[in-house]
Parts: structure tokens; sequence; C-alpha cells
């Protein structure tokens, strides 16, 4: 490993290269999580769209293959089975654990006491505060370039922001897939990257080649947009008929999708009405105005399979990131890591080489004035 790509995020992960990639539910499957760490990344494992068992059966997966638990969980808090989730990620010893709406300051003092690291995703300098205050041993800043829910402001910004803000290492997302852009972060001050979209269009990925053939048509940035139609969230994504659909719907026609979702969802999960109630009843007491947004969430997880699971891109939603427009071809896990690196260290090299040839000169311009 070049000394340039040892960071602090190489080792406290104890990956080879500061290359991270991301949770993405129907996505980042075992065999994602695989070929990632046998390339030398560093993993997620989406256990949103999994229960218990499955996320189990996984788990135990990429250990046997890897011979290693140097990979993350990645859950959200108001799942059924989060408790299940935080048990299983410290019993198994896992490395890492990454959420958007994070656990309180007493499940994260079990994952520091368990030697679990906690890397929560923000997409705004306040969140990062938060998160470090609540505990967070790192932090994932994603851009408004990344797909899937995303914030507004880009990473160029949004990173030397959260740099400047707090002490703990930062993680950059949203618009990384090449090495130019890791050697980028990295002379920010950023201890690695994290790739969402790049994975996604790998060998590895799981999803369906029609839909995976649609995100190798993009080659427009301003084809992957914002919308909110999905869950009233900012929501990046490759424009398709559905979307279109779905902004054009009244409120109430959303809503009635909406609802159909939740309960299509609350059947393949097995989720109790008593669980389902119970998280209406919480945001209406703690958010009401939020409780439309709550019940459009909903469509996310069903809307996610039809295209990520199912292979029908028109019928369902294409989370992506602008950075899909740059991507032209299915590489493996493998082959993506060690391009990057390959470039970076060259792009590093190159900016040292340069800085020491006009270090002389600088100083002959020093001594003449």
């Amino acid at each position: 490993m070049s000394a340039w790509l040892e960071t602090e995020l190489t080792r406290r992960l104890g990956c080879r290269h500061p290359v991270v990639q991301t949770a993405m539910g129907w996505v980042a499957d075992a065999n994602l999580v695989i070929g990632t760490t046998r390339a030398g990344g560093f993993g997620f494992l989406a256990a949103a769209t999994l229960n218990t068992a499955q996320t189990r059966s996984e788990i135990e997966k990429i250990i046997a293959a890897t011979g290693s638990r140097n990979f993350g969980l990645n859950f959200h808090m108001f799942q059924e089975n989060a408790a299940d989730c935080v048990d299983m990620a410290i019993d198994y010893g896992l490395k890492a654990v990454s959420y958007g709406r994070g656990p309180d300051s007493k499940t994260v003092q079990r994952f520091k006491d368990a030697g679990v690291l906690c890397i929560p995703t923000v997409g705004a300098v306040k969140h990062a505060v938060k998160a470090v205050q609540m505990g967070a041993d790192m932090i994932t800043i994603q851009g408004g370039e990344g797909g899937g829910h995303t914030g507004g402001v880009p990473s160029s910004i949004l990173l030397p922001q959260v740099l400047d803000a707090v002490q703990v290492p930062v993680i950059a997302a949203g618009g990384y897939s090449t090495g130019r852009g890791l050697a980028s972060a990295l002379a920010a001050g950023a201890a690695g990257v994290a790739m969402g979209t790049r994975f996604l269009m790998s060998k590895e990925s799981p999803t369906p080649l029609a839909t995976l053939e649609r995100y190798l048509k993009v080659n427009d940035p301003q084809q992957v947009r914002v919308t909110l139609a999905v869950d009233g969230m900012r929501h990046r994504m490759i424009e398709n008929a559905f979307i279109n659909r779905l902004e054009k719907a009244s409120g109430l026609g959303r809503l009635l999708i909406a609802m159909r979702s939740a309960w299509s969802w609350k059947q393949q999960t097995g989720m109790s009405s008593a669980h389902m109630l119970s998280i209406l009843f919480k945001v209406l007491k703690e958010e009401p105005e939020a409780l439309s947004q709550t019940l459009m969430a909903s469509n996310q997880p069903v809307l996610l399979q039809k295209s990520m699971q199912d292979g029908l891109p028109d019928e369902g939603i294409l989370p992506s990131g602008q950075v899909a427009a740059a991507i032209n071809e299915l590489a493996s896990c493998e082959q993506i890591i060690q391009e990057i690196v390959e470039q970076a260290e060259a792009c590093l090299n190159a900016l040292y080489q340069n800085n020491k040839q006009g270090q002389p000169e600088a100083e002959q311009s020093r001594r003449a004035v």
C-alpha cells in the first residue's frame, strides 16, 4: 500500500485502501461486500431491507468467504428489527455500523464498549456536529451529487465545512468514482471516499441486467435529478416514466400510493400492525407535520424492490448519483478499486514532484527579493 493512501480510515477499519462501499437497499448484499473486502476496500451490508434471519445469514456468508469481520452493517432505527441489528453487529464483532437517523446515546455506548465503530452519514454541517456529540467515531458526508436521499450542498463545499467543524475522521461521498476524486478528497483532508453508484454498477452487484442497462444509458448528469415525489424529501435518481407520473399525481394520489406501499412492505417483512401503528403514533406525538412524509417514506423500499430486485426499471425508482453519467462499463470490485488506487497514487505523486521541483525556484526568488 502506498504511503499516500494509508489514512486514519485504513488504520481504524483495517482495510488496505481508503475506499468505502456504501449500503444500498437490495444492492449491498453479501456478494458485493465480499467483492469489496477482497479488493481491499471496506463494505457495508444493507440490512434495512432484510429481516433478522436474512441479515444473520448474509453476515455469516461474508465471514465465511473472507475470513474477516472487517466490514460494516447498515440499518435504520425505525426498523422493527433494529434491536436485532444492534445485537448482531456486537455479537459478530463487526468493525462498524452506519446509519442515517442514529441510535440513542445508550446504544452508541454499547457499540463503543464492544469496539464497533459508529459511522453515520450526514448531508449538513449541523448534522455532523450533532452526530459527533452523540458519539460518532467517524463521519461520512454526502454531497448533493450523491444518489438516493441527499442534501443540497455539493461535496466540494460540504467537505471542507465539516472538516473545520469536527475533530473525527471524515469520509467524502457524493460524486466519487475515480482516482482523481480520491486524490482530491485526500488532499482536502478527508480520510477516504465512499461510493454507492460506482459499486452498484459493478459485476458483483445483484442488480438485474435490465436495470443496470438503464444506468449505463445515462450520459448526461442532468438526467440524474432530484425529486420530492417519493417521500417528500430530496431524492436523487435517474428520471423515468414512473417518477414523471408520480410527480404529476395529486397529493391524495401520492398518499394512496404510499398507503398501498406501506401495506405491501408490512406483508413482505412480517412487520406487526402494532409496530406500524407505534411509528405513526410516535410521529404524531413528536412531529405531527411529518406524518404525511412518514407515510410516503413507505414508498421507497417497495419501489426500490421493483427496479433493484424484480428488474422492472420503469415500474420503480432508480436512485443514483450524478456520477452515473461518467460510468460506461460494469467492472469488478477488484478492477474498480485497483484503477482508483493507481490513479490516485499517480495524481498525488505528480503533485509532490511538481511541488518539489518548484521549491528551488521559489527559494531563488525569495533570495533575490
